[in-house]
């Protein structure tokens, strides 16, 4: 194979205004692009102390189990009902969720190389800076929470 073939194959970085684009409808909040970037540092950070839940099955136990934390969803998760659960489920337990427009990304942020369709950042293990940036985000998914 020669290098034109290689990098033909590669898939090229999409903005975030194309990643937007396929959402799903039940995406909302969807975070903007400055929190989706700040959501993923927050994760990196997480990651690297075990301080997240990765995966439906395993989010879905830990918030049943009474765990306590921000719910990040991928909003372009396909077919829905995989996740369609969840934010009714977050909201039962009062536990605050955003959706970012990427799986892939939002698997890369946990230093993953599978896309991840949810996490739960859980702030019990962290660290002095991991809970500082931890507590940022807790206030923007907060202000942008919808009230029912």
């Amino acid at each position: 194979m020669s290098d034109a073939e290689g990098s033909s194959k590669k898939q090229k970085a999409c903005t975030y205004e194309e990643r937007v684009k396929h959402v799903s409808v039940i995406s909302k909040p969807l975070a903007s692009k400055k929190q989706t970037k700040r959501t993923y540092k927050v994760l990196k950070k997480a990651t690297k102390v075990k301080g997240i839940r990765r995966g439906v099955k395993e989010v879905v136990k830990s918030i049943r189990k009474g765990e306590k934390g921000v719910c990040v969803i991928a909003g372009d998760i396909s077919p829905v009902d995989v996740i369609s659960h969840i934010p009714t489920l977050c909201e039962e337990n009062d536990i605050p969720y955003i959706f970012t427009p990427s799986r892939v990304d939002l698997g890369a942020s946990v230093l993953s190389k599978r896309p991840t369709s949810c996490i739960l950042i859980t702030p019990n293990k962290a660290g002095f800076s991991v809970l500082e940036a931890y507590n940022e985000l807790l206030e923007d998914v907060q202000q942008v929470q919808p009230t029912y």
